[in-house]
Protein backbone atom coordinates (compact mmCIF):
# COMPACT_ATOMS: atom_id res chain seq x y z
CA UNK A 1 0.00 0.00 0.00
CA UNK A 2 1.69 3.61 -0.98
CA UNK A 3 1.66 5.97 2.17
CA UNK A 4 1.38 9.74 1.40
CA UNK A 5 4.51 11.87 1.68
CA UNK A 6 4.56 14.91 3.19
CA UNK A 7 5.75 18.05 2.03
CA UNK A 8 7.00 19.41 5.34
CA UNK A 9 7.95 17.75 9.05
CA UNK A 10 7.96 20.12 11.92
CA UNK A 11 10.86 18.40 14.12
CA UNK A 12 10.34 21.47 16.37
CA UNK A 13 7.11 20.55 17.12
CA UNK A 14 7.60 17.11 17.28
CA UNK A 15 10.76 17.84 19.63
CA UNK A 16 8.46 19.53 22.25
CA UNK A 17 5.34 16.41 22.12
CA UNK A 18 7.37 13.65 22.47
CA UNK A 19 7.99 12.15 25.92
CA UNK A 20 5.28 14.58 27.24
CA UNK A 21 2.67 14.50 29.26
CA UNK A 22 0.07 17.19 29.06
CA UNK A 23 -0.94 19.29 32.41
CA UNK A 24 -4.67 19.56 31.70
CA UNK A 25 -7.33 18.11 29.73
CA UNK A 26 -8.10 14.36 29.06
CA UNK A 27 -4.60 13.86 27.70
CA UNK A 28 -3.31 14.69 30.98
CA UNK A 29 -6.02 12.21 33.20
CA UNK A 30 -5.51 9.78 31.25
CA UNK A 31 -1.38 9.89 31.09
CA UNK A 32 -1.03 9.46 27.47
CA UNK A 33 2.69 10.22 26.60
CA UNK A 34 3.81 10.19 22.93
CA UNK A 35 7.00 8.35 22.77
CA UNK A 36 7.69 8.53 18.95
CA UNK A 37 6.61 11.01 15.49
CA UNK A 38 8.00 10.64 12.23
CA UNK A 39 5.94 12.23 9.34
CA UNK A 40 2.62 10.52 9.13
CA UNK A 41 2.79 8.22 12.42
CA UNK A 42 2.73 8.61 16.12
CA UNK A 43 3.37 6.57 18.95
CA UNK A 44 1.52 7.12 22.36
CA UNK A 45 1.23 5.22 25.69
CA UNK A 46 -1.16 5.60 27.89
CA UNK A 47 -0.61 3.40 31.84
CA UNK A 48 -3.28 1.80 32.29
CA UNK A 49 -4.15 3.02 36.26
CA UNK A 50 -6.63 1.73 38.61
CA UNK A 51 -8.80 4.86 38.60
CA UNK A 52 -9.59 3.32 34.83
CA UNK A 53 -10.89 -0.03 35.62
CA UNK A 54 -14.69 -0.53 36.56
CA UNK A 55 -15.94 -2.66 38.24
CA UNK A 56 -16.00 -5.63 36.35
CA UNK A 57 -11.79 -5.67 36.38
CA UNK A 58 -10.72 -4.24 33.33
CA UNK A 59 -10.49 -0.62 31.72
CA UNK A 60 -13.75 1.35 30.41
CA UNK A 61 -13.20 1.14 26.62
CA UNK A 62 -13.89 5.13 26.84
CA UNK A 63 -10.24 5.41 27.62
CA UNK A 64 -8.87 3.63 24.47
CA UNK A 65 -11.48 5.99 22.82
CA UNK A 66 -10.16 8.68 23.88
CA UNK A 67 -7.03 7.85 23.10
CA UNK A 68 -7.63 6.87 19.92
CA UNK A 69 -9.14 10.44 19.35
CA UNK A 70 -5.79 11.90 20.82
CA UNK A 71 -3.79 10.15 18.53
CA UNK A 72 -6.01 10.68 15.40
CA UNK A 73 -4.95 14.67 15.41
CA UNK A 74 -2.02 15.09 17.31
CA UNK A 75 -0.15 12.38 14.64
CA UNK A 76 -1.19 15.38 11.93
CA UNK A 77 0.34 18.17 13.43
CA UNK A 78 4.23 18.03 12.56
CA UNK A 79 2.62 17.43 8.99
CA UNK A 80 -0.08 20.10 8.45
CA UNK A 81 0.52 24.41 7.37
CA UNK A 82 2.08 25.83 9.95
CA UNK A 83 -1.34 27.66 12.13
CA UNK A 84 -3.63 24.96 10.85
CA UNK A 85 -5.62 22.15 13.44
CA UNK A 86 -6.99 19.30 13.46
CA UNK A 87 -10.59 18.81 14.00
CA UNK A 88 -12.06 14.76 14.33
CA UNK A 89 -14.85 14.79 12.22
CA UNK A 90 -15.53 10.90 12.73
CA UNK A 91 -13.98 7.67 14.33
CA UNK A 92 -15.04 4.12 14.42
CA UNK A 93 -13.39 1.53 17.11
CA UNK A 94 -13.26 -2.43 16.92
CA UNK A 95 -12.35 -2.95 21.24
CA UNK A 96 -10.75 -6.33 20.31
CA UNK A 97 -9.86 -7.82 23.72
CA UNK A 98 -9.82 -6.72 27.63
CA UNK A 99 -7.71 -4.44 29.43
CA UNK A 100 -6.86 -5.17 32.63
CA UNK A 101 -3.09 -3.56 33.55
CA UNK A 102 0.06 -2.43 32.20
CA UNK A 103 0.61 0.19 29.61
CA UNK A 104 -1.59 0.59 26.30
CA UNK A 105 0.65 1.75 23.02
CA UNK A 106 -0.92 3.33 20.48
CA UNK A 107 0.42 3.47 17.03
CA UNK A 108 -1.55 6.23 14.68
CA UNK A 109 -0.54 6.35 10.82
CA UNK A 110 -1.49 8.56 8.10
CA UNK A 111 -3.03 6.77 5.66
CA UNK A 112 -4.53 9.80 3.43
CA UNK A 113 -4.04 13.51 3.36
CA UNK A 114 -5.45 16.12 1.32
CA UNK A 115 -5.24 20.16 2.22
CA UNK A 116 -8.66 19.75 4.08
CA UNK A 117 -9.11 15.97 5.17
CA UNK A 118 -6.91 13.39 6.32
CA UNK A 119 -8.02 9.54 7.35
CA UNK A 120 -5.82 8.04 10.16
CA UNK A 121 -5.52 4.51 11.35
CA UNK A 122 -5.28 3.20 14.61
CA UNK A 123 -3.99 0.55 16.75
CA UNK A 124 -3.69 -0.14 19.92
CA UNK A 125 -1.96 -2.96 21.96
CA UNK A 126 -1.51 -4.17 25.16
CA UNK A 127 0.84 -6.50 26.88
CA UNK A 128 1.69 -7.67 23.16
CA UNK A 129 -1.92 -8.56 21.72
CA UNK A 130 -3.83 -5.80 19.79
CA UNK A 131 -7.05 -5.05 21.89
CA UNK A 132 -8.18 -2.09 19.63
CA UNK A 133 -8.43 -1.26 15.73
CA UNK A 134 -9.89 2.04 14.50
CA UNK A 135 -10.08 4.59 11.78
CA UNK A 136 -11.31 7.92 11.91
CA UNK A 137 -11.11 11.42 9.78
CA UNK A 138 -10.07 14.40 10.51
CA UNK A 139 -10.97 17.95 9.41
CA UNK A 140 -8.04 20.42 8.78
CA UNK A 141 -8.45 23.60 9.27
CA UNK A 142 -6.15 26.21 7.36
CA UNK A 143 -4.74 29.24 9.39
CA UNK A 144 -6.88 32.67 8.95
CA UNK A 145 -5.16 34.68 6.19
Amino acid sequence: MNRPTFDSFDEDWANLVVGQVSRKGIDSYLGLKVTEITAGRLVCEMPVTDELITAMGSMHGGCLSAMCDHVLGVVMYPVMAPGSWAATTEFKINLLAPVKGGICIATSEIISMSKRLAVVRIEIENDGRLVAAAQGTCTIVAPKK
